[in-house]
């Protein structure tokens, strides 16, 4: 690709990082955080520590000229460092709406702007082709020890929403801390339990049925929930079918 205005990049982001490789700028990406690992194409990449622990020598020795940031996903110190040694790009996703605005946004920002809309056509005719089913009420839980959930004001709140599932911790902001006893009394009709970042198994099920007898209770893909960017063709193409069977 002729003429891109960023030719050394640094992603701090895992779900964006797979995005700059669908927006065809693999060439250019010079350096991943450990939690990036889609594509399979990436593996050869550099990695530059976590998105909380990043190696800001590392970064700065690699002579990047844009790294991709998340305002929740990175800290705030780091970013004001990096800013000092390329152009930094801080993204705030809280939304679907959010994430198809900055896969635009990053498609002009980039020089890749044709391919950034074909990627935003599939997603929202993904997502015009969600299936109508009568609402359910849902608990989503990230974490545990202590209990941890999803509030009114984040991506993966939206995405239940926009599936018809009414999050009953739907009054709470960012990630509120809950107990069993709190959830029982909630008595969602489908609790799901995330894979990321607590990584939770069959033997959690167990846990919550033992308060909750009357809930569905399910494992769930968290990448289908929380990562937004080009995964969201693969995410809402499995919500589709996921939301219709329930």
């Amino acid at each position: 690709m002729p003429d891109l205005p960023y030719t050394r990049i640094v992603s701090l982001v895992p779900s964006l990082t797979e995005l700059l490789v669908d927006l065809g700028l693999k060439d250019q990406l010079i350096g991943r955080t450990r939690f990036c690992v889609h594509p399979k194409e990436i593996k050869d990449i550099d990695i530059i520590g976590g998105t909380k622990n990043p190696n800001l020598e590392k970064i700065v020795e690699l002579e990047p000229d844009f790294i991709l940031a998340n305002k929740e996903e990175n800290r705030k110190e780091d970013i004001e460092l990096l800013d000092k040694y390329a152009t930094v790009r801080v993204t705030e996703i809280d939304s679907i709406q959010d994430a198809i605005l900055e896969i635009s946004s990053l498609g002009e920002v980039l020089g890749v702007k044709e391919q950034a809309g074909k990627l935003v056509k599939k997603i929202t005719a993904l997502l015009n082709d969600r299936p109508a089913k009568p609402p359910l009420s849902v608990a989503y839980f990230i974490w545990k020890d202590p209990w941890m959930t999803v509030g009114n004001d984040t991506y993966i709140h939206d995405v239940l929403h926009k599936y018809g599932l009414d999050n009953v911790y739907g009054l709470h902001k960012r990630y509120p801390k809950t107990t069993l006893n709190q959830l029982s009394e909630h008595a969602p009709e489908l609790i799901l339990l995330s894979s990321e970042p607590y990584p939770f198994k069959e033997k959690h099920i167990d846990e919550i049925k033992a308060v909750c007898p009357d809930s569905t209770v399910e494992l769930i893909n968290g990448e289908w929930f929380s990562w937004y960017g080009s995964r969201m063709i693969k995410a809402f193409s499995f919500l589709n079918e996921w939301r219709a069977s329930l």
